[in-house]
């Protein structure tokens, strides 16, 4: 409770009740998108949220029934059906808690910025493209005449409230605002429009422990395990990514293996209780961060309106006017796309340039944004990688005096330089010893181990004695590792000691 007040509890708690009628319309879609009952997304997003406010490693950050996991799993859904879908929920909950146990996700500091950008940017126009759906009726034809008109008259009157009311208050969410003005005048002047109770009822009560009725055996496993592991890692990088930008707004630091564990034992959680896993939601992020929400209390006040909403707030929930949150995602949609990275399309490297583009695209058209994280990561390592491969370089002396060829290695040596480093001796020389240097170098795989190896050979085999200097410890650590492979001669000198670059 440090740092509460009444003002931010009052913060709090608008910014939880706000985001709870956000996440209301895409966990409904979502569920749809799985072939699940529209209510299974409701209170999936209840569980999760509520969770991992309590037990995750970020604050303000909202978690619910999300589009990536469902994505995932609707083919498991098809093929073998809804039980299964929860066994896949557990599993998945399971890998994250070992994930988080193991501290991995600290690599997703590993991620460039700009595929932050292309996946900020990409899921902004995602959640842009998205709210069209809600322009169309339940028979999936498009609204028109009138009741287009009522409904594009409501999105504008939303996205005026949240544009304006920002600039005269900051104490009450400028998104709950728009949502009651929009039901007041939808009620007060009897307009025909869509509304959430259109879309699903979300009358009914909440479900009860539920053990998955699957065979437990080794096939059942082996059928849902691959789901599991996808829908765990796609979830834990749309997580991991979305920490990482509301460390950014609010200028503190989220705790990435907590969040892990905080997200696994929310989906285990739903998995007993017939929910269909999530992760954390960008989306609904935005609107608790912009409504005010920065600490545990709004998330857990979001959970609980979602439940309380379920058993007894369902006939005012139905009145609220999908205009309403269509106005309010466009919004959030803007302020999610990172305007600032048009401009590093000018001064930007052409490699990050590319990067940004390529996820992005990749993220609106698969709908992915694992995948197309994963991609940029590649893509960009691939680059490092090459950069690095080009920087090896060989300077040559020779001790006529001794008939001694010296070589200094600078560089990185490892699987990218290599052929440049065995091509840049000259295994013709006369000399009776080569002594190569390695104070300037790291030698950084077992790729650089073996061509070693193979130089040492190629001049053993001429009668030429090879002697290595300046070793790192872990690059002799490696060649003792593979001493029956590789056969080298090491100069007796003070080892010098390379900064580790292990992640903590």
């Amino acid at each position: 409770m440090k740092g509460y007040n009444l003002i931010t509890v009052k913060d709090e708690l608008l910014s939880g009740l706000t985001t709870s009628f956000a996440l209301m319309p895409e966990c409904i879609a979502f569920a749809i998108v799985a072939h699940l009952d529209p209510l299974v997304g409701i209170y999936t997003a209840a569980m999760i949220c509520l969770i991992t406010a309590v037990l995750g490693g970020r604050p303000a950050m909202i978690s619910g029934a999300a589009g990536s996991v469902a994505v995932v799993s609707v083919a498991l859904v098809v093929t073998y059906g809804v039980e299964y879908l929860y066994l896949a929920v557990i599993l998945m909950g399971i890998i994250q808690i070992i994930v988080g146990l193991l501290k991995l996700p600290k690599f997703i500091r590993l991620v460039p910025q700009s595929v932050v950008y292309g996946f900020l940017n990409g899921l902004a126009i995602i959640i842009f493209i998205s709210q069209f759906n809600q322009f169309k009726l339940a028979n999936g034809q498009w609204i028109s005449g009138m009741p287009l008109i009522i409904m594009i008259a409501l999105v504008a009157v939303s996205m005026l409230i949240m544009y304006i009311l920002p600039r005269f208050t900051k104490k009450v969410p400028s998104a709950l605002i728009s949502i009651i003005v929009t039901t007041l005048i939808t009620l007060l002047l009897g307009l025909k429009t869509k509304s959430i109770g259109d879309i699903a009822s979300v009358s009914a009560g909440l479900p009860a422990f539920h053990i998955p009725m699957v065979p437990i055996t080794l096939e059942s496993i082996m059928i849902v395990l691959p789901y599991a592991v996808l829908m765990a890692a796609v979830g834990l990088i749309e997580t991991l990514l979305t920490l990482n930008v509301v460390d950014e707004i609010t200028e503190t630091r989220g705790k990435a293996n907590r969040e892990s564990i905080g997200q696994g034992i929310a989906n285990t959680f739903c998995g007993f209780f017939q929910g269909m896993g999530g992760c954390a939601m960008i989306g609904q992020t935005m609107v608790n961060l912009e409504s005010g929400g920065r600490r545990r209390l709004s998330g857990i006040t979001a959970g609980i309106v979602l439940i309380l909403l379920i058993l007894y707030g369902s006939s005012l929930i139905n009145l609220i006017p999908v205009a309403a949150l269509v106005g309010i995602m466009f919004i959030v949609a803007f302020n999610t796309f990172k305007w600032s990275s048009l401009k590093m399309l000018k001064h930007a490297p052409e490699i990050d340039r590319i990067v940004m583009i390529v996820v992005t695209i990749i993220t609106v058209v698969l709908n992915n944004l694992a995948i197309a994280v994963l991609i940029g990561v590649v893509i960009s390592a691939l680059n490092v990688a090459w950069q690095a491969s080009k920087r090896i370089q060989l300077v040559a002396t020779f001790d006529r005096k001794n008939n001694v060829q010296y070589y200094e290695i600078r560089g990185p040596l490892f699987f990218g330089s290599t052929a440049n480093f065995k091509q840049s001796f000259d295994f013709n020389i006369d000399a009776e010893t080569v002594v190569i240097n390695f104070l300037r170098s790291r030698v950084a795989d077992h790729s650089a181990i073996i061509a070693i190896g193979e130089v040492v050979d190629k001049y053993s085999s001429k009668g030429i004695k090879v002697y290595l200097s300046h070793l790192s410890a872990d690059c002799l650590e490696l060649l003792n590792q593979n001493s029956e492979f590789v056969q080298v001669n090491v100069l007796d000198n003070p080892f010098y000691k390379v900064p580790s670059d292990e992640l903590d």
